[in-house]
């Protein structure tokens, strides 16, 4: 009989999606089939699925700790904000609606048959599975139809082990607080709790461990510490995306949008020390030593130009590319740098069109098709072979597609400006394969020093030592049912 373990947080970014990955390399490596679960995420981060579908990418990490290719099943209910007020609603990989926050708190109670239908999938076929959580669940206001925390658990009947955060302070009143809040169903699914991110000497701790077991009377797993190669795992959050060791070098600037999707695009880069990788923020100008500006991919793309044009990027734009500067768009990006996004069926947002910024001669219309698929492609600049994957809607076209950005299955891909300065594609990932990422840094001046992906394995395997090493890792099976 397959069991489940399900790991929750006293709040968003407590280190949930590093937990899991963890333990089921963790799980893995002492010889069980493991897979990852996510019931509902919230994310402009996505990964294309090998069965056709998207799920948060923070699964597809998940996937490859366990050896598997990602599936649609692994996280059935991805929300994909557009507004401050409105998501994207993805229901087993396929876009169901869009839907305003009031809205989809009606909707939720009809999706729990197919996050149980997906569940199912995944217990058939693996000895375990670690389900995470979202956001925590003593935000009792949205327990009515819970399906992403103990709504869950309980449908399911999955234990659950709290996580709390020290590294942001008050980690006793986060998990005692936690309890306290809980209805006695719910509280009676959590089978411990654990701490994680804790700096420096965990026995420091011991007192406040042992308040917590006294308070809650939920057993400790352990207290983790910071994991130092954290950094070398793909982002799950834009603001955790930081340069590697080189401050000197490729100077590399990503203009980080409102709406900014896939940016684990740019893990590569920042961990090549021949390039410095920098986040431009709000309010921030485009250094004047920027060789490359990235504008990456977004989840409302008319919104984001508008956004980036709040903050002066499109002047700064101007005098980058005047002072001998390359720009490349990814995706949302690529469409921004056109003369034309028109979107008359209103798929982002209002209807209408807005003017690009004119770096590249061609036009982008909206359609409602979305373009999910693993691609192998061919850089036409340098020739070499790459993997990447599209996930988009819209199309475009115009007279700088007749200089492709690369070729896909023969055909032209992206595009390039006459100067050779400005160049689109709708590939993410590109940065992810070795070959590709050195013969592109090769034509600025830079050295790539290889090795993204084994570097990524090699990290999942010292994060399963670190969980060994720290927590009850057996205990925390052990509880799984």
């Amino acid at each position: 009989m397959s069991r489940a373990l399900m790991i929750q947080g006293t709040g968003s970014n407590v280190g949930k999606s590093m937990l899991v990955a963890g333990l089921i390399r963790a799980a893995r490596r002492r010889g069980l089939s493991v897979a990852p679960f996510k019931p509902q995420n919230m994310s402009n981060n996505a990964a294309v699925t090998s069965d056709g579908g998207e799920i948060g990418r923070a699964q597809a990490l998940q996937a490859r700790a366990a050896g598997l290719a990602p599936r649609v099943d692994m996280n059935p209910v991805l929300l994909k904000p557009e507004t401050d007020t409105g998501a994207q609603v993805v229901v087993q990989g396929k876009r169901l609606t869009t839907a305003r926050a009031r809205d989809y708190a009606a909707l939720k109670p009809k999706l729990m048959g197919a996050v149980q239908e997906s569940f199912a999938r995944l217990r058939a076929a693996h000895d375990l599975v670690v389900v995470e959580g979202a956001g925590s669940p003593a935000e009792v206001n949205l327990r009515s139809g819970d399906i992403a925390n103990m709504g869950f658990a309980r449908a399911a009947d999955v234990p659950v082990v709290l996580a709390g955060d020290i590294d942001r302070g008050g980690v006793i009143a986060q998990i005692v607080g936690t309890e306290a809040l809980l209805e006695p169903g719910d509280r009676a699914m959590v089978a411990g709790f654990l701490v994680n991110k804790f700096r420096g000497d965990p026995r420091l701790f011991d007192e406040g461990y042992a308040l917590i077991e006294a308070r809650t009377g939920w057993r400790g797993f352990g207290v983790l510490p910071w994991f130092p190669e954290a950094w070398k795992l793909p982002a799950e959050d834009a603001l955790d995306i930081r340069s590697g060791p080189g401050a000197e070098g490729l100077h590399a600037v990503c203009l980080r949008l409102s709406r900014i999707a896939n940016f684990d695009d740019l893990d590569p880069l920042a961990q090549e020390p021949g390039v410095r990788l920098t986040m431009l923020g709000p309010g921030e100008a485009l250094p004047g030593d920027a060789d490359l500006v990235i504008l990456p991919g977004s989840k409302a793309t008319r919104a984001d130009l508008a956004f980036l044009r709040a903050q002066g990027w499109d002047i700064d734009l101007a005098a980058h590319l005047r002072r001998g500067g390359h720009v490349l768009g990814i995706c949302g990006g690529y469409q921004m740098l056109g003369r034309v996004i028109a979107d008359p069926e209103g798929l982002e947002g209002a209807p209408g069109e807005d003017a690009g910024l004119g770096l590249l001669d061609v036009e982008t219309r909206m359609t409602p098709d979305k373009h999910l698929t693993e691609v192998a492609a061919r850089h036409a600049a340098s020739g070499a072979d790459f993997r990447g994957y599209e996930i988009h809607i819209g199309v475009t076209e115009g007279p700088d597609r007749a200089r492709p950005f690369a070729h896909v299955r023969g055909a032209p891909e992206g595009a390039v400006s006459a100067n050779g300065r400005v160049a689109g594609s709708y590939l993410h990932g590109m940065f992810a394969d070795d070959a590709f990422r050195a013969a592109y840094l090769a034509g600025f001046g830079a050295r790539s020093t290889g090795g993204y992906e084994a570097g990524v394995d090699a990290a999942l395997d010292a994060l399963a030592e670190h969980l060994e090493a720290h927590l009850d890792v057996a205990g925390l099976l052990g509880v799984a049912r």
